[in-house]
């Protein structure tokens, strides 16, 4: 009854066979405790109670004592009651029988009916969750709080990334040049593919940048039966059984969300724009090693527009600017910004810039702006160089990259200063408050370190040979 073995999965490597392959073994303990849990039984009043909250029913017993609601649910497992507190007029309680005694939980209502972090529809499905809950708690607490010690997430990874090999070398043209194959091409069509393929395909990508990134888990009620991508355990309950991550669809306990890596790859389908959207999770979505905005506007600028006068400086029509935006979350790497659509070069400096000020974290992180702005108060130039260089190592890979290419760029910028009057410390002006924004919403705060994100920006462009 207790977990299933995972040694189909684990020890010996898994054989590039496909015949050989074996599935996730998912563990039905905690499944089969569900279906053990007791039934909700509604105990209706027998008298018409004046006063009923109108999101009540006839569960409804009016103001009676703990002592009342215990003998109106004698010996009778699962049945419940709604009641009035007597001490607290105006406040109302669940009464709940459950393991031979009567358990008595505040309740409240805003639109939803809750006694902790869940809200439900009904009174009826809170106490079916709730029998759930205290039954499979009380059956296996022992075993819940083992469950993440044997993870079979690694081995599913694995076993998942040959059902991608399998199902690629089923689909794959003729153009196609992939490098993935399987020893055998008579199999049958693949079974639906979980969340964790794309993790584990993408791992093994020659072409993948390989950033780290956190999973965006997210409360998730999953509809029907689902087990954990991390432990393998049922996920119980009736709502809110566990999280789910919103980039690349990973579906795990809570508690187990804690031990998952850091290697989420997010799915394309799952990202919905390409501006206000998260840098890392942007560049893994795309497998690309900067966002494909910052590439395809650098590579136009730098095309046609290194000298054109005020660069980033002068500001292109914001409708325009607005159009570039829209095309870039429509289309992708494949929005269209050449001359022949938008002849003024200011319209896509502007979409550049504004790219940088939508991200909901800034290129020079939150976590990396207060060190940052000490350091651009170092009044050693050669202290300040190096204080600022060990700072760029705390960015993400991924930011850290983007900044390093467009410093690269900007370097570029400066070297037509003649034709375009733009040098390192007007740049810095312009993007010092594009690329890093202080962790707090303070007019006062910004206001005070304009002048070093500024400092920062122009020393970036100067040394960007040295610091990168």
């Amino acid at each position: 009854m207790a977990a299933s073995s995972n040694s189909s999965l684990s020890g010996s490597s898994v054989s590039s066979d496909a015949e050989e392959y074996q599935p996730p073994i998912w563990k039905s303990y905690l499944y089969q405790l569900q279906q053990e849990a007791p039934r909700p039984k509604r105990i209706i009043c027998p008298r018409e109670v004046e006063n009923r909250p109108k999101y009540y029913g006839r569960e409804f017993h009016g103001i009676i004592s703990r002592e009342q609601a215990d003998e109106i649910l004698a010996g009778v497992e699962g049945a419940y009651i709604l009641r009035e507190s007597q001490r607290q007029p105006g406040c109302y309680t669940l009464a709940l029988r459950f393991g031979n005694q009567t358990l008595n939980y505040r309740l409240f209502y805003d639109g939803k009916h809750f006694v902790g972090e869940k809200r439900f529809e009904s009174i009826h499905d809170l106490v079916t969750d709730g029998l759930i809950t205290l039954y499979i708690e009380t059956k296996a607490s022992e075993y819940i709080s083992k469950m993440t010690t044997n993870p079979i997430y690694e081995h599913i990874g694995y076993a998942t990334l040959l059902r991608e090999k399998v199902s690629r070398r089923l689909s794959r043209t003729k153009n196609e040049s992939r490098k993935a194959s399987v020893t055998s091409e008579e199999n049958t069509p693949v079974e639906k593919i979980t969340s964790l393929v794309r993790r584990a395909a993408l791992t093994q990508n020659d072409n993948h940048f390989n950033y780290e990134k956190a999973h965006n888990f997210k409360v998730h009620t999953f509809r029907g039966p689902h087990w954990c991508e991390y432990c393998a355990n049922f996920m119980w309950g009736l709502i809110a059984q566990g999280v789910r991550c919103s980039d690349c669809g990973l579906n795990v306990h809570k508690q187990c969300s804690k031990y998952v890596p850091n290697d989420c790859q997010p799915d394309l389908k799952r990202i919905k724009r390409v501006y206000c959207c998260d840098l890392t999770t942007l560049v893994k979505a795309h497998n690309t090693q900067r966002p494909m905005v910052v590439d395809s506007c650098i590579r136009e600028i730098e095309a046609r527009g290194l000298k054109s006068e005020g660069l980033y400086r002068v500001s292109g029509f914001t409708e325009h600017i607005e159009d570039v935006k829209m095309a870039f979350d429509r289309d992708g790497d494949k929005a269209d910004i050449s001359a022949n659509i938008y002849p003024d070069i200011n319209i896509i400096a502007g979409a550049l810039k504004l790219y940088f000020r939508d991200l909901p974290i800034p290129v020079i992180t939150y976590d990396t702006y207060s060190k940052f702005i000490e350091a651009a108060k170092i009044s050693n130039p050669d202290e300040r160089l190096e204080a600022i260089h060990e700072v760029l190592m705390l960015l993400p890979a991924a930011h850290y990259e983007t900044l390093r290419y467009l410093m690269i760029h900007l370097k570029k910028v400066t070297l037509h200063e003649k034709e375009n009057f733009m040098n390192a410390e007007n740049l810095g002006i312009v993007f010092g408050p594009t690329l890093m924004r202080p962790p707090e919403d303070s007019t006062l705060a910004t206001l005070n370190d304009m002048r070093y994100q500024k400092l920062i920006v122009q020393i970036l462009i100067e040394n960007e040979d040295v610091l990168f």
